[in-house]
């Protein structure tokens, strides 16, 4: 491919998360862009990437990822690489820049990463088929807390399905909700519209800075997490459904839930 659109995923935590053959795809582009607003590679500069790929990245913010219009003139003519965080097409803007490509005429290549959909689950010992619709907490803002986010981890709990939760992100800000905010969130959420989704021995999981060298994984009742140290961004929660006798024992031993969930299964 003499020119073209060359997507990566650049895995969870540093320049070497990415495969071998996306690396090797990096350095042959003429010229790179990364978005990282909606997520960032922990414990990894730009600058520690560059190093790696051997090559200069130009970040992008929302609205000219968005619009697309530098990504693809320059994809008519050269080889141009899109890298982001975890698996690239998770985000639906991504898919539609893939597709403003395919409508140009510009030849595209996907290089899968590890993704938190996935490593989130099997980190915790999880089994991924039995989770339902991914929920998106965002900040309270001016006071606004949507009921929807509430609503869907409750019919997935009902249906006896795990839900992962991803936390906001306001990266221009450098600002990225904690465990312990979105931990809050629910609770205020219980208050607010009572429909028995937060109890106190309502087991939550949080993961902090998954695939990295300082992951750490807590699981336990609302109380108690808010007085222990969950660790630092990017933080992912799970709300378990059903939960198998093995998942039970894997949030035991590797999460430091409650030992009684065991005795419950």
């Amino acid at each position: 491919m003499t020119s073209g659109l060359i997507f990566v995923g650049l895995g969870l935590c540093g320049p070497d998360g990415m495969t071998v053959k996306a690396m090797n795809a990096l350095k042959e582009c003429d010229k790179i862009y990364a978005e990282f607003y909606t997520s960032f590679l922990i414990g990894t500069s730009v600058k520690e990437l560059e190093d790696a790929i051997g090559k200069k990245i130009k970040v992008l913010h929302r609205m000219q990822v968005e619009e697309g219009e530098d990504i693809i003139n320059d994809a008519r003519t050269m080889k141009v690489g899109f890298v982001t965080a975890g698996d690239t097409m998770s985000a639906t803007t991504h898919v539609d820049l893939m597709i403003q490509a395919k409508e140009e005429g510009i030849p595209t290549t996907l290089y899968n990463g590890i993704s938190i959909f996935s490593a989130c689950p099997t980190a915790l010992g999880l089994q991924p088929y039995k989770f339902g619709r991914t929920v998106t907490l965002p900040f309270i803002e001016d006071g606004y807390q949507p009921q929807s986010p509430y609503d869907n981890i409750l019919e997935n709990k009902e249906r006896g399905l795990h839900t992962m939760v991803l936390l906001d992100i306001h990266a221009d800000e450098d600002r990225y909700m904690t465990g312990k905010q979105a931990i809050e969130w629910l609770l205020e959420g219980e208050r607010k519209w009572e429909k028995g989704l937060i109890k106190d021995d309502t087991l939550i999981c949080v993961a902090s800075k998954i695939g990295s060298s300082e992951q750490k994984l807590t699981a336990g009742y609302p109380k108690q997490l808010l007085e222990m140290d969950l660790g630092e961004p990017l933080f992912t929660l799970v709300i378990p459904g059903n939960l198998h006798f093995m998942e039970a024992y894997s949030l035991v031993y590797f999460a430091g839930a409650p030992e009684e969930i065991i005795q419950d299964e």
